[in-house]
């Protein structure tokens, strides 16, 4: 189905409409669910300047819902994002995201053994050790900017401790996959035009592939106790080292951001929610399960995912489609939506059901990491209540330029001083 009528919700494809106050965006979501639910919406350039082309936007949950369980007719191996890739640039975002079966169902397959409920419960140690270390090193400041000094460095180490990644590598990927995943804001790469931006992206995909494929090759003639050896080296059916790579790339890249931006909106979600904080803090362990569901809603970190349609006739509701639309499931309207979730701006604990979209719908392409992503956001505020229990967000954060993730670069956050024994 094509058009070109220009429907309410064009700015879903802005950039710089990205970096407005989140109360805009969320209320022209609610226009669109309550008014046109399936806007088209044109693309743009990373200039905002229309390009052609187009996608139908699903803001409501059940389509959200419907399309995922639908995988083939509504397929992600063309890009699951909006602005169409070529293949050498994809691989450096996507990998498994990026996959359809029977190529998805093998690599799930094989890296889905170190997500098992062993492996999570082996790290527990691991995550509460990195969180007391990573927040006593700023406990003494009585300030920090929270996310680059706590909320990107947690899962940063805990993936890299997984894999088995020296710490001397850890601000070198830190700074590459900011490049990758913040390609379209300046302060990751200046020159914002298309060309100079794919040629960023590539270099850093290509400086982090070098490193895990060297790494891979290491474990393969001498296999250790980590996930690097679990995944090319320990069974029959393995990775390449190139595969590897593409692997790593999303879950340093994807995985790391999408929890460290929902460490840092959860830290928004307290300061600006004060007596939910004191709720979850007065009994954490009654009320961290729901509390992390509830960030991660709230939040939305991934914003949405794209999908493509694979045959004309294929139907939602009662629309249409051709072979080749291209569908953008929006995760952040759909864990809004008003039948699912009542006054959903709100920040609330003790929501009776939180069904959210935030580690993707059924299907799948259900998030892998999701128990990890739960592991640490429950470790991260249980030591921030125990270290720093006055902590909070002073003034606004600074938004990722982006309509992918829903991205804070830095958040200044205020706490009394403190001294914290932390191992070393």
């Amino acid at each position: 189905m094509t058009s070109t009528h220009v429907s309410p919700g064009a700015e879903l494809d802005d950039l710089s409409w990205w970096t407005r106050p989140v109360a805009e965006r969320d209320a022209l979501f609610a226009a669109l669910r309550a008014n046109n639910p399936r806007p088209y919406v044109p693309e743009r350039d990373l200039s905002g300047d229309l390009r052609g082309g187009g996608f139908w936007a699903l803001t409501r949950y059940a389509d959200v819902q419907e399309v995922s369980r639908r995988p083939d007719e509504f397929c992600s191996g063309l890009g699951t994002t909006i602005f169409d890739q070529p293949p050498s640039l994809r691989e450096y975002r996507g990998s498994i995201i990026d996959m359809d079966n029977p190529q998805h169902a093998r690599m799930r397959r094989i890296v889905s053994r170190g997500f098992t409920a062993k492996s999570l419960e082996r790290l527990r140690e691991d995550v509460a050790a990195s969180a007391r270390q990573i927040i006593g090193d700023v406990a003494e400041r009585g300030e920090c900017d929270f996310v680059t000094e706590v909320a990107a460095l947690l899962p940063l180490r805990i993936v890299n401790n997984m894999m088995g990644i020296p710490r001397e590598y850890e601000q070198f990927i830190f700074d590459q996959t900011n490049i990758i995943l913040g390609a379209s804001d300046p302060e990751y790469v200046p020159d914002q035009t298309p060309r100079a931006v794919a040629r960023s992206v590539f270099a850093a995909g290509e400086a982090l592939a070098e490193l895990l494929q060297r790494l891979a090759a290491e474990r393969i003639a001498d296999p250790r106790d980590d996930l690097i050896t679990t995944l090319v080296a320990a069974q029959d059916e393995n990775l390449s080292p190139e595969e590897l790579a593409r692997f790593f790339i999303l879950l340093v890249g994807a995985g790391n951001e999408t929890t460290r931006n929902a460490i840092s909106h959860g830290l928004v979600a307290l300061t600006q929610f004060p007596e939910q904080r004191a709720l979850w803090q007065a009994d954490p362990d009654t009320h961290s399960a729901a509390a992390v569901e509830e960030i991660v809603r709230w939040a939305s970190p991934v914003l949405y995912m794209r999908r493509t349609v694979t045959a004309d006739g294929v139907r939602l509701g009662d629309q249409v489609f051709n072979e080749g639309d291209k569908v953008v499931l929006w995760y952040r309207s759909a864990n809004q939506d008003e039948d699912y979730f009542p006054d959903a701006t709100r920040f609330d604990l003790r929501r009776p059901k939180n069904p959210h979209v935030s580690y993707g719908a059924p299907g799948p392409h259900h998030c892998l990491g999701a128990n990890l992503a739960r592991l640490e956001l429950r470790v991260a505020f249980r030591t921030l209540f125990e270290l720093l229990p006055d902590i909070h967000a002073v003034g606004e954060p600074d938004p990722l330029r982006s309509n992918f993730l829903h991205g804070i670069k830095h958040l200044r956050a205020e706490f009394t001083p403190t001294t914290v024994e932390v191992p070393r």
